[in-house]
Parts: C-alpha cells; structure tokens; sequence
C-alpha cells in the first residue's frame, strides 16, 4: 500500500502544478462541471451512503452519527449549493499585494500562490467530501482525501462523481485522490509523504487529530476541541447574555463553537444565574456549577475540576462565578483551547480589554460563539478551524489555503557592482 500511496501521491503533486496555474474563470468552470456531475450521480450516491447506513446500524452506532452519515436528495442539493457558492468567491491565487520602491528603485511585493497538494482526513460526514475538494481545487491546491469507515461507501461514490466532472472538464483527474482503504496503518504513511504533500487537515474528534499531529512529517493545520466560554459582566445586559447562551448552548450542542462554560461576575451572579438557569431548564440543559452556583441554583451539580476542561458535545454546561475581570480572563487562559471566547458587557472599555486580552482564534462581543464559522464570518466556506497560529488561526477560508512569495520588478539593478 506504501507504494501505491506514493504513486498517487506523485500524480496529484504533478497534476497540481498545472492546476496552480489555472485561472479564475477556468477553475469555476471545473468546480461547476463537478456541481452538475454530483446531480447527475445522486442516485448512485444515495445506493452507496444506504450500504453505509445499514452497516452503521449493524454497528449499533448513535441516533446522532447515523443522521450525519445519511445523504438524501435535499443533502446533496446542499452539497451541489456549496460548490456553487464557492464558485461565487474571490479567487486570491496571483492577487499582488503591498508593493514597494526601494531605495535603489526595485520593487518588492507579495503574490499569493497555492499551497501544492493538501490532504484532508476526516471522519463521518460525507458532505466534507464534497466541501474540501472544491475549496482546494478553487484555490489552485491538488487534494488527497482520506474519508472515515462509516461513509467509505458513500464518499467513493461521490468522489467518481466529482472526478467525473473534472475530467469532462478537460482538467487532469489527478488533482483529486481518494485513499481506497480505511486502514490505519495507511494513514500512517500518508503522514510520512512530505515529499509530496504540504500540508494536512485533520476533521474529527480529539482522538484521530492527535493522532494525525504525532504521526505525521507534514505540517498539521488543527484544533483539538473548542472549549467556549461567555463572561457576563458585571455590566452585562442580562436579557441579551441570556440570549447568547441559550443559542450558544443549544441551538447545536455537538458543534465545536457551542459554549461549554459560563463565567458570571459576582455582583451580577444573584439577579443573573437563576433567570440564567430557567431558560437553560427550558431546553434541558444539565447544570454543573461551582459551590456559589450552588447556593443560586440548588438543584445544579457540583462541578469537578475536569468539568472546566469538558468539550461536552452535549446539552451540559459548567458554570462558575468569578470574582471579577482579571479572573474570568485567567479561567478562560487556564481552561480555554483558543477556540471562541464571548463576553457580554456594556462597559467598551472592558470589551475592548477583553480583545487585547483574550488569545483565542474568534473573540465575540455581545454576539454568539456560533458566529465562529466561516460562512458566517463572510469568507464563504470553510475549511475548518486552526487553534494553531502556523499559518491560520480560527476559521480558514480560501485565503488560508494560499501562502505568499516574494516578486521583485528591476531595470536592471545588482546588489553589488558589476563591471563588464
């Protein structure tokens, strides 16, 4: 398998230098013959995700996981719509930046160019199949896949169907490899590819992103888990925290950007934790607190120390009062996992603190951790979320699938004199 996986390796590194110099117009014409392909394969793509699903019941796997599996006709309208709306977005690949004269009198700027060939490793959702090769095809990248066992069915149907397009397209194949086999032990030697991969993005829990970050010879673009907090302020409007954490809690528990911890200053803690705590009740929230929460809320749970570090995915929440500022920034430092930290305050000078102060990829104010999403964040679509500040931090774009090289404009200046 080593050897095979070097060979497609090798035709998607080649392939993506041809597809590098591609421009706008050309490549949104390749991802829409892809679009029209998806359509036109759904019902092959449906048979293919059924197999899957009736092997995830087999399994025994979770109500939630079988639902993120399955594909129908209004999922792979979706799917067909991403493609669309990424053909939509400013392409950045040749865009030339800062441009300036130097004191000889050449110029120096910035060009933005692709990346080479990036490999996505994923787990369940097939639709990433889908969203991935197009936001790297759009920005000039070849991509290799290496989908879940759950969706295998499903994602080589509809990368035949993707390829299908890019081939009636006149364009190469080799820009979009498919790793044939769930084996681990193949993953393992995708990661040893640095010769020919540049960089690779894990999708999925905790587990399979660290295990691709030890294994792997190439840069590893990730985030473990998205430990989300919202400060109430002590000058915080009470109505308005309460909307953001009933949407941030609970409009989709399982996402990274959910809120898994609030900090209530103390002063506002007696007015806000019980009103807090009913609309949480509500949407049956489990409260786990700390021993001042206790006496607001009696019927919420002592919180452990772990419950702080928890990405619960779930309809928990732990909750702690802080003396003040200085503290709730040190909880979030301490606990936090660079991922999306708000605060809920009327006072723009804590705020703009808040800002300067909190080192996470998205700070929110007065607005919902949910916002944290590309789309949302207007870059289009997203590749997925860096809490690593090497290359990108928070949600990547199209841009962030780029890099910059150095371009010089000359009449003919040397650095050192030349005497003919």
């Amino acid at each position: 398998m080593e050897k095979d996986l070097i060979k497609l390796a090798q035709k998607c590194k080649y392939a993506s230098r041809k597809l590098a110099s591609l421009d706008a117009n050309s490549k949104n014409k390749l991802l829409t013959s892809m679009a029209e392909s998806l359509d036109q394969f759904r019902t092959k793509i449906i048979e293919a995700n059924e197999t899957d699903l009736k092997a995830a019941e087999e399994k025994g796997l979770s109500g939630a996981l079988v639902d993120r599996l399955r594909l129908n006709d209004d999922r792979i309208d979706s799917m067909i719509k991403a493609i669309k709306e990424i053909v939509q977005l400013d392409d950045p690949v040749g865009i030339i930046e800062n441009i300036k004269t130097r004191p000889n009198g050449i110029r120096v700027g910035t060009m933005r160019i692709p990346l080479g060939v990036i490999a996505i490793i994923y787990e369940a959702r097939p639709n990433v199949t889908s969203d991935a090769a197009a936001l790297c095809i759009k920005s000039g990248n070849g991509v290799i896949l290496r989908g879940g066992s759950e969706a295998f069915n499903s994602n080589v149907a509809i990368v035949e169907a993707l390829k299908s397009g890019i081939e009636e397209s006149g364009v190469s194949p080799d820009i979009l490899t498919f790793i044939p086999t769930t084996d681990r032990n193949a993953m393992v030697d995708l990661l040893k590819l640095e010769e020919y991969i540049d960089l690779v993005i894990p999708r999925g829990g905790e587990g399979l992103i660290r295990f691709v970050t030890e294994n792997s010879r190439i840069p590893v673009i990730k985030h473990y888990k998205g430990v989300c907090h919202l400060y109430v302020d002590k000058d915080a409007d009470a109505e308005l925290a309460i909307k953001l954490l009933i949407d941030g809690k609970t409009s989709r528990p399982a996402v990274c950007n959910a809120l898994e911890t609030l900090l209530v200053h103390k002063e506002i803690a007696p007015k806000f934790l019980p009103a807090a705590a009913s609309a949480l009740k509500k949407k049956n929230v489990e409260i786990r607190g700390c021993s001042g929460t206790i006496e607001l809320i009696p019927d919420a749970k002592a919180a452990a120390e772990e419950d702080y570090y928890a990405e619960y995915l779930d309809l928990i929440i732990a909750v702690k009062i802080v003396s003040g500022y200085e503290e709730a920034v040190e909880h979030i430092a301490k606990y936090g996992s660079n991922h999306t930290d708000v605060i809920a305050t009327g006072n723009i000078f804590t705020a703009q603190k808040f800002i300067r102060d909190v080192d996470s990829s998205s700070v929110m104010v007065n607005t919902s951790s949910r916002f944290a999403d590309g789309g949302e964040l207007g870059l289009g679509a997203e590749i997925g979320i860096s809490t690593s500040k090497l290359h990108a931090y928070g949600p990547m774009g199209l841009e962030a699938l780029t890099t910059k090289k150095f371009i010089v404009f000359g009449e003919g200046q040397t650095r050192h004199k030349v005497e003919l």
